[in-house]
C-alpha cells in the first residue's frame, strides 16, 4: 500500500474522508487540509516558465507571451505573482519582436542596417528563435 502524505504540510496523519467525483478524499489531521490523490492536471515544464518570465521582463504583455509560447496568459500571470517579478519602470517602453526559423534569422542578421541603432536579444523558442528589439536611447 502506498503511504499517503499531506500535500500541504507533508504530514502522515491521514484519514479517509468520503469520495468526491469518484476519487477518494482524505483529511490531514495535522493541518485539517482536505485533498484527493491522483490530481488531474498537467505540469508545465520549467523551461516555459523561465521563457515566459524572461519575455515578461522584456516588456511583452501576458497575451503576447501566450501567443508565442502557447501557455495560458492566466498561468503566466500566476507565475509573475508567485515569483514576485516586477517590470522595470518604463511606461513608454515597448519592444518589437519577431519569431524566426534558423535560416531566416541568419538572413536577417546579415543586413547590418537592421542591427544598427537598436538593442536586441535573441532567445531560443523550441525549434525557432525570437528576436526582441528596441530603439537605443529612445525617450
Amino acid at each position: 500500500m502506498d503511504v499517503i502524505t499531506c500535500p500541504k504540510c507533508g504530514g502522515n496523519t491521514i484519514v479517509k474522508s468520503g469520495i468526491i467525483k469518484e476519487r477518494q478524499r482524505y483529511l490531514c489531521k495535522s493541518c485539517t487540509y482536505y485533498f484527493t490523490v491522483n490530481k488531474i492536471g498537467k505540469k508545465i515544464d520549467d523551461y516555459y516558465v523561465t521563457k515566459a518570465l524572461q519575455l515578461y521582463l522584456e516588456g511583452l504583455s501576458y497575451r503576447e507571451i501566450e501567443r508565442i509560447i502557447g501557455v495560458s496568459h492566466v498561468s503566466i500571470s500566476n507565475w509573475v505573482k508567485e515569483y514576485k517579478i516586477k517590470k522595470p519602470p518604463h511606461p513608454s517602453y515597448h519592444p518589437s519582436y519577431k519569431v524566426f526559423k534558423h535560416a531566416e534569422l541568419v538572413e536577417y542578421l546579415k543586413n547590418k542596417e537592421q542591427l544598427s541603432g537598436a538593442g536586441m536579444i535573441i532567445t531560443e523558442l523550441g525549434d525557432k528563435f525570437m528576436l526582441i528589439k528596441w530603439e537605443r536611447f529612445k525617450d
